[in-house]
């Protein structure tokens, strides 16, 4: 660029900026102050500029990227399992997140998840419906299902005929910490959801609730149906309850204008072959 066209340029940016980038004299130009702090913020974005340039350019392999936030399920957890072994030989990104329905639906429309699993029981499903709706989210339909009992092989409990509710009032109940409806505390969503004893311990890792019903006979948990190698592993048996009337719904979310990726339609796969392992009915 010329002289000129140089001079002229610089002073139409000072202009816009309303700032003064370099003082003039007679004996030239020096960098004011504000034209020094001017000059930093410009080399950096000239750097980062040249940085995408070098990450566009020099055939570096696409980043995979998958992001799925869903319930505390271990035919969910098998079926990621079995997905990571997928993935291909190449810079990839993937987060795993266990957590509640609600969480699951902010981190879907806020916190960039892809994909989101959320659990309920069946009588509110007209109210995940309308929310899903309302936040333009598309669901489709995984399972449904009754809870099992899943305790100790060890515990009293496996010597009765039958387990119910009544039976399990002196036992101790796992719980996760998370409430399944935002408009309910804690307690009365846990009570809406399933009857529990008079002593509960509240966890948020799925581990420590393998951990404390492997070593504690007098602990049980509700959860969904898990596999026998896992309860091998853990010395623990699952039975059902025929008190049990409630079935429970898992839900795949995802954005309405979100097309699913390579990964998504990989994890998704493994996760109809875990379901059908896992859900005799399914």
């Amino acid at each position: 660029m010329g002289q000129p066209n140089l001079s002229r340029a610089i002073k139409e940016l000072e202009t816009s900026l309303g700032i003064t980038i370099f003082e003039r004299s007679a004996k030239g130009m020096t960098v004011t102050p504000e034209g020094d702090e001017f000059l930093r913020y410009a080399r950096k974005i000239l750097n980062q500029i040249d940085e995408v340039e070098k990450l566009y350019t020099t055939g570096r392999k696409a980043k995979q990227c998958f992001s799925l936030s869903a319930p505390r399920a271990s035919y969910v957890a098998d079926a990621f399992t079995q997905f990571s072994k997928l993935i291909e030989n190449q810079p990839a990104e993937i987060f795993y997140h266990e957590t509640d329905s609600m969480r699951t639906i902010e981190n879907v429309l806020h916190k960039d998840y892809n994909l989101g699993i959320i659990r309920y029981a069946e009588h509110f499903d007209k109210y995940y419906k309308a929310m899903l709706d309302e936040k333009k989210l598309t669901y489709e339909l995984l399972t449904d299902f009754q809870y099992v009992l899943i305790m100790h092989k060890d515990s009293p409990l496996t010597q009765l005929p039958e387990i119910h509710f009544s039976d399990l009032e002196e036992y101790i109940e796992i719980l996760h910490a998370d409430p399944l409806m935002p408009s309910l505390p804690l307690m009365e969503t846990k009570k809406a959801e399933m009857p529990s004893s008079t002593r509960c311990i509240y966890v948020v890792e799925r581990a420590s609730q393998f951990e404390l019903l492997s070593q504690n006979t007098q602990t049980y948990i509700w959860a969904s149906p898990i596999p026998t190698s896992l309860l091998e592993k853990y010395n623990l048996v699952q039975l059902s309850c025929p008190d049990i009337s409630k079935y429970y719904k898992d839900v795949l979310i995802y954005q309405e204008n979100y097309k699913l990726s390579k990964l998504d339609n990989l994890f998704i796969n493994e996760l109809l072959m875990a379901k059908r392992r896992y859900f005799k009915k399914a």
